[in-house]
Protein backbone atom coordinates (compact mmCIF):
# COMPACT_ATOMS: atom_id res chain seq x y z
CA UNK A 1 0.00 0.00 0.00
CA UNK A 2 3.02 2.29 0.79
CA UNK A 3 4.64 2.27 -2.55
CA UNK A 4 1.36 2.87 -4.15
CA UNK A 5 1.40 6.22 -2.61
CA UNK A 6 4.60 6.53 -3.20
CA UNK A 7 4.76 5.39 -7.76
CA UNK A 8 4.61 8.57 -9.79
CA UNK A 9 1.38 7.40 -11.30
CA UNK A 10 -0.04 5.62 -8.02
CA UNK A 11 0.08 9.07 -6.76
CA UNK A 12 -1.45 10.85 -10.16
CA UNK A 13 -4.19 8.73 -9.99
CA UNK A 14 -4.52 9.03 -6.64
CA UNK A 15 -4.35 13.03 -7.00
CA UNK A 16 -6.99 12.84 -10.12
CA UNK A 17 -9.47 10.89 -7.65
CA UNK A 18 -9.10 13.89 -4.66
CA UNK A 19 -9.41 16.53 -7.01
CA UNK A 20 -12.56 15.35 -9.17
CA UNK A 21 -14.06 15.12 -5.57
CA UNK A 22 -13.03 18.44 -4.88
CA UNK A 23 -13.82 20.17 -8.18
CA UNK A 24 -17.04 18.33 -7.99
CA UNK A 25 -17.64 20.30 -4.35
CA UNK A 26 -17.83 23.87 -6.60
CA UNK A 27 -21.50 22.85 -7.54
CA UNK A 28 -22.78 20.67 -5.23
CA UNK A 29 -22.26 23.44 -3.07
CA UNK A 30 -24.07 26.21 -5.14
CA UNK A 31 -26.81 23.91 -5.63
CA UNK A 32 -26.96 23.50 -1.88
CA UNK A 33 -27.34 27.26 -1.40
CA UNK A 34 -30.33 27.35 -3.65
CA UNK A 35 -32.44 24.25 -2.38
CA UNK A 36 -31.38 25.11 0.95
CA UNK A 37 -32.67 28.44 0.42
CA UNK A 38 -29.06 29.57 1.92
CA UNK A 39 -28.88 33.16 1.30
CA UNK A 40 -25.77 34.98 0.41
CA UNK A 41 -25.34 37.26 2.58
CA UNK A 42 -26.04 35.07 5.88
CA UNK A 43 -22.73 34.14 6.69
CA UNK A 44 -24.31 32.43 9.79
CA UNK A 45 -26.28 29.71 7.79
CA UNK A 46 -22.91 28.94 5.52
CA UNK A 47 -20.47 28.56 8.60
CA UNK A 48 -23.65 25.90 10.11
CA UNK A 49 -23.59 23.91 6.98
CA UNK A 50 -20.33 23.73 6.70
CA UNK A 51 -19.86 22.75 10.39
CA UNK A 52 -22.48 19.83 9.48
CA UNK A 53 -21.04 18.77 6.55
CA UNK A 54 -17.37 18.56 8.04
CA UNK A 55 -18.65 16.92 11.05
CA UNK A 56 -20.61 14.20 9.69
CA UNK A 57 -17.03 13.90 7.29
CA UNK A 58 -15.37 13.53 10.46
CA UNK A 59 -17.39 11.03 11.64
CA UNK A 60 -17.46 8.97 8.92
CA UNK A 61 -13.98 8.19 9.07
CA UNK A 62 -13.80 8.16 13.24
CA UNK A 63 -16.33 5.12 12.83
CA UNK A 64 -14.50 3.60 10.01
CA UNK A 65 -11.49 3.44 12.18
CA UNK A 66 -13.91 2.11 15.08
CA UNK A 67 -14.79 -0.76 12.99
CA UNK A 68 -11.25 -1.41 11.30
CA UNK A 69 -8.50 -0.34 13.77
CA UNK A 70 -9.81 1.03 17.12
CA UNK A 71 -6.01 1.58 18.51
CA UNK A 72 -5.57 4.45 15.55
CA UNK A 73 -8.52 6.38 17.16
CA UNK A 74 -6.35 7.36 20.49
CA UNK A 75 -3.71 10.00 20.21
CA UNK A 76 -0.98 11.23 22.76
CA UNK A 77 -1.75 13.69 24.82
CA UNK A 78 1.20 15.82 23.65
CA UNK A 79 -0.33 15.43 20.28
CA UNK A 80 -3.80 17.14 21.59
CA UNK A 81 -2.49 20.54 21.24
CA UNK A 82 -1.52 21.01 17.37
CA UNK A 83 -4.18 18.57 16.05
CA UNK A 84 -6.71 20.90 17.94
CA UNK A 85 -4.72 23.90 16.00
CA UNK A 86 -4.67 21.86 12.85
CA UNK A 87 -8.32 21.36 13.02
CA UNK A 88 -9.23 25.17 13.51
CA UNK A 89 -6.58 25.96 10.33
CA UNK A 90 -7.53 23.22 8.29
CA UNK A 91 -11.43 23.01 8.11
CA UNK A 92 -12.29 26.40 10.63
CA UNK A 93 -10.81 28.85 9.28
CA UNK A 94 -10.10 27.55 5.64
CA UNK A 95 -13.98 26.65 5.09
CA UNK A 96 -15.32 30.05 7.05
CA UNK A 97 -13.27 31.48 4.40
CA UNK A 98 -14.35 29.20 1.26
CA UNK A 99 -18.04 28.84 2.08
CA UNK A 100 -18.54 32.64 2.43
CA UNK A 101 -16.70 33.45 -0.26
CA UNK A 102 -18.52 31.27 -2.80
CA UNK A 103 -21.97 32.41 -1.62
CA UNK A 104 -20.70 35.24 -3.41
CA UNK A 105 -19.11 34.27 -6.33
CA UNK A 106 -20.14 31.71 -9.41
CA UNK A 107 -18.94 28.13 -8.87
CA UNK A 108 -16.21 29.16 -11.95
CA UNK A 109 -15.17 31.59 -9.69
CA UNK A 110 -14.83 29.82 -6.74
CA UNK A 111 -12.92 27.06 -8.50
CA UNK A 112 -10.25 29.85 -9.81
CA UNK A 113 -9.76 31.65 -6.83
CA UNK A 114 -9.27 28.80 -4.80
CA UNK A 115 -6.45 27.78 -6.88
CA UNK A 116 -4.26 30.69 -5.15
CA UNK A 117 -3.40 28.06 -2.65
CA UNK A 118 -2.38 25.60 -4.90
CA UNK A 119 0.88 28.43 -5.40
CA UNK A 120 1.29 29.42 -2.33
CA UNK A 121 2.25 25.61 -1.27
CA UNK A 122 4.79 25.31 -3.54
CA UNK A 123 6.19 29.22 -2.64
CA UNK A 124 6.22 27.88 1.06
CA UNK A 125 7.35 24.42 0.52
CA UNK A 126 10.37 25.94 -1.32
CA UNK A 127 11.10 27.79 1.86
CA UNK A 128 10.29 25.01 4.52
CA UNK A 129 12.21 22.26 2.71
CA UNK A 130 15.68 22.19 1.00
CA UNK A 131 15.11 19.16 -0.95
CA UNK A 132 11.48 20.44 -1.99
CA UNK A 133 13.04 23.60 -3.98
CA UNK A 134 11.59 25.38 -6.78
CA UNK A 135 12.75 24.09 -10.40
CA UNK A 136 12.42 24.76 -14.34
CA UNK A 137 9.90 21.77 -14.20
CA UNK A 138 8.28 23.36 -11.09
CA UNK A 139 7.77 26.72 -12.93
CA UNK A 140 7.10 25.33 -15.86
CA UNK A 141 4.00 23.20 -14.70
CA UNK A 142 3.07 25.85 -12.44
CA UNK A 143 2.86 28.22 -15.23
CA UNK A 144 1.07 25.87 -17.04
CA UNK A 145 -1.71 24.87 -14.77
CA UNK A 146 -2.16 28.81 -14.33
CA UNK A 147 -2.65 28.98 -17.94
CA UNK A 148 -5.10 26.36 -17.92
CA UNK A 149 -7.11 27.58 -15.14
CA UNK A 150 -7.23 30.96 -17.15
CA UNK A 151 -8.35 29.67 -20.49
CA UNK A 152 -10.99 27.39 -18.59
CA UNK A 153 -12.35 30.32 -17.75
CA UNK A 154 -12.32 32.69 -20.53
CA UNK A 155 -15.61 33.67 -21.88
CA UNK A 156 -17.17 32.84 -18.58
CA UNK A 157 -19.03 35.08 -15.91
CA UNK A 158 -16.15 35.49 -14.18
CA UNK A 159 -15.59 39.04 -13.63
CA UNK A 160 -12.13 40.88 -12.02
CA UNK A 161 -14.11 43.09 -9.24
CA UNK A 162 -13.07 42.66 -6.14
CA UNK A 163 -15.18 42.13 -2.94
CA UNK A 164 -13.68 41.13 0.12
CA UNK A 165 -16.44 38.50 1.43
CA UNK A 166 -16.05 37.06 -2.30
CA UNK A 167 -12.93 37.10 -4.29
CA UNK A 168 -10.90 38.38 -1.26
CA UNK A 169 -12.62 35.17 0.89
CA UNK A 170 -11.79 33.08 -1.14
CA UNK A 171 -7.99 34.13 -1.95
CA UNK A 172 -7.71 33.88 2.08
CA UNK A 173 -8.84 29.95 2.04
CA UNK A 174 -6.31 29.79 -0.10
CA UNK A 175 -3.83 30.83 2.00
CA UNK A 176 -5.06 28.91 4.92
CA UNK A 177 -5.04 25.61 2.56
CA UNK A 178 -1.21 26.35 1.70
CA UNK A 179 -0.49 26.47 5.50
CA UNK A 180 -2.49 23.80 6.43
CA UNK A 181 -0.39 21.78 3.41
CA UNK A 182 3.01 22.19 5.27
CA UNK A 183 1.21 21.55 8.51
CA UNK A 184 -0.26 18.33 7.00
CA UNK A 185 3.07 17.09 5.90
CA UNK A 186 4.46 17.44 9.36
CA UNK A 187 1.55 15.69 11.18
CA UNK A 188 1.22 12.95 9.31
CA UNK A 189 4.63 11.42 9.85
CA UNK A 190 3.38 10.91 13.91
CA UNK A 191 -0.37 10.58 13.60
CA UNK A 192 -1.64 7.80 11.11
CA UNK A 193 -3.25 9.93 8.00
CA UNK A 194 -6.91 8.50 8.38
CA UNK A 195 -6.63 9.54 12.08
CA UNK A 196 -5.84 13.10 11.62
CA UNK A 197 -8.06 13.34 8.91
CA UNK A 198 -11.02 12.17 11.12
CA UNK A 199 -10.35 14.05 14.16
CA UNK A 200 -8.99 17.71 12.27
CA UNK A 201 -12.73 17.18 10.25
CA UNK A 202 -14.67 16.87 13.75
CA UNK A 203 -12.85 19.32 15.48
CA UNK A 204 -13.08 21.93 13.24
CA UNK A 205 -16.57 21.21 12.20
CA UNK A 206 -17.03 21.67 16.36
CA UNK A 207 -15.89 24.98 16.24
CA UNK A 208 -17.90 26.00 13.39
CA UNK A 209 -20.48 24.70 14.98
CA UNK A 210 -20.11 26.49 18.12
CA UNK A 211 -19.90 30.06 16.37
CA UNK A 212 -23.06 29.43 14.11
CA UNK A 213 -25.26 27.71 16.08
CA UNK A 214 -26.33 29.84 18.69
CA UNK A 215 -26.53 32.71 16.10
CA UNK A 216 -28.40 30.75 13.59
CA UNK A 217 -32.33 31.54 12.64
CA UNK A 218 -34.73 29.73 12.73
CA UNK A 219 -35.79 30.08 8.96
CA UNK A 220 -31.88 30.60 7.84
CA UNK A 221 -31.63 26.31 6.28
CA UNK A 222 -34.80 24.82 5.08
CA UNK A 223 -33.78 20.91 4.59
CA UNK A 224 -35.84 18.86 1.61
CA UNK A 225 -34.40 15.22 0.47
CA UNK A 226 -32.57 16.27 -2.08
CA UNK A 227 -30.85 18.75 0.52
CA UNK A 228 -30.00 15.84 3.00
CA UNK A 229 -28.64 13.72 -0.40
CA UNK A 230 -26.36 16.79 -1.27
CA UNK A 231 -25.07 17.37 2.16
CA UNK A 232 -24.12 13.96 2.72
CA UNK A 233 -22.35 13.93 -0.73
CA UNK A 234 -20.37 16.78 0.58
CA UNK A 235 -19.50 15.14 3.96
CA UNK A 236 -18.29 11.76 1.69
CA UNK A 237 -15.96 13.38 -0.76
CA UNK A 238 -14.76 15.98 2.29
CA UNK A 239 -13.70 12.76 3.94
CA UNK A 240 -12.15 10.08 1.11
CA UNK A 241 -10.49 12.67 -0.17
CA UNK A 242 -8.89 14.34 2.77
CA UNK A 243 -7.54 10.81 4.07
CA UNK A 244 -6.47 9.87 1.00
CA UNK A 245 -4.72 13.33 -0.01
CA UNK A 246 -3.41 13.25 4.05
CA UNK A 247 -1.89 9.74 3.09
CA UNK A 248 -0.09 10.81 -0.08
CA UNK A 249 1.41 14.31 1.58
CA UNK A 250 2.82 11.47 4.16
CA UNK A 251 4.91 9.64 1.37
CA UNK A 252 5.58 12.68 -0.76
CA UNK A 253 7.28 16.09 -0.92
CA UNK A 254 4.56 19.00 -0.05
CA UNK A 255 5.60 21.02 -3.15
CA UNK A 256 5.67 18.26 -5.89
CA UNK A 257 1.90 17.05 -4.64
CA UNK A 258 0.04 20.71 -4.36
CA UNK A 259 1.31 20.93 -8.54
CA UNK A 260 -2.06 18.62 -8.64
CA UNK A 261 -4.63 20.86 -7.47
CA UNK A 262 -4.38 22.25 -10.83
CA UNK A 263 -6.80 19.39 -11.36
CA UNK A 264 -9.39 20.90 -8.85
CA UNK A 265 -9.94 24.21 -10.38
CA UNK A 266 -10.58 22.40 -14.10
CA UNK A 267 -13.02 19.65 -12.52
CA UNK A 268 -14.88 22.55 -10.65
CA UNK A 269 -15.60 24.53 -13.78
CA UNK A 270 -16.18 22.01 -15.78
CA UNK A 271 -18.69 20.33 -13.47
CA UNK A 272 -20.32 23.96 -12.72
CA UNK A 273 -20.67 24.51 -16.14
CA UNK A 274 -22.55 20.85 -16.75
CA UNK A 275 -24.37 21.60 -13.41
CA UNK A 276 -25.06 25.11 -12.21
CA UNK A 277 -27.94 27.06 -14.00
CA UNK A 278 -26.84 29.90 -15.65
CA UNK A 279 -22.78 28.90 -16.00
CA UNK A 280 -22.54 27.37 -19.97
CA UNK A 281 -20.44 25.35 -21.05
CA UNK A 282 -17.39 26.68 -22.45
CA UNK A 283 -15.29 24.85 -25.80
CA UNK A 284 -11.77 26.46 -24.39
CA UNK A 285 -12.30 23.85 -21.55
CA UNK A 286 -10.20 21.41 -23.44
CA UNK A 287 -7.50 23.39 -24.33
CA UNK A 288 -7.23 24.59 -20.13
CA UNK A 289 -7.42 20.55 -19.96
CA UNK A 290 -4.39 20.15 -22.43
CA UNK A 291 -2.20 22.83 -20.44
CA UNK A 292 -2.77 21.44 -16.78
CA UNK A 293 -1.81 17.81 -18.17
CA UNK A 294 1.34 19.31 -19.63
CA UNK A 295 1.91 20.93 -16.18
CA UNK A 296 1.92 17.48 -14.71
CA UNK A 297 3.23 15.83 -17.23
CA UNK A 298 6.58 17.58 -17.30
CA UNK A 299 6.47 17.07 -13.41
CA UNK A 300 6.80 13.83 -13.52
CA UNK A 301 8.67 13.20 -16.69
CA UNK A 302 12.20 12.05 -15.30
CA UNK A 303 12.34 8.93 -13.24
CA UNK A 304 13.28 9.93 -9.72
CA UNK A 305 14.44 8.24 -6.59
CA UNK A 306 11.66 7.74 -3.36
CA UNK A 307 13.03 9.94 -0.93
CA UNK A 308 13.01 7.74 2.30
CA UNK A 309 10.31 8.49 4.96
CA UNK A 310 12.01 10.94 7.66
CA UNK A 311 14.53 12.16 5.50
CA UNK A 312 12.93 15.14 4.16
CA UNK A 313 12.23 16.58 7.69
CA UNK A 314 15.87 15.60 8.60
CA UNK A 315 16.61 18.11 5.82
CA UNK A 316 14.25 21.02 7.04
CA UNK A 317 15.37 24.35 7.39
CA UNK A 318 15.41 25.01 10.85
Amino acid sequence: MKSLFQDKWGVLGIAVICTLLWGSAFPVLKISNVELQLPANDPIAQIVFAGMRFLLAGLFLLAFLFITNRKQLLIKRSQLFILILFGIIQTAVQYYFFYIGLSNVSGMQGAILSSSGIFLSVIIAHFFYKNDKMSWKKSIGVLAGFVGIIIANWGKEFQFDFQLMGEGYMILAGLTSAVATIMTKELATDIPPVTLTGWQLTIGAIVLLLIGVPQLSESAITFTGYGWGLLIYAAFLSSVAFALWTTVLKYNKAGEVSIYNFLTPVFGTILSAWLVPGESQNPMILAAIGFVAFGIIIMNYSKKQVVPLGTELKQKVS
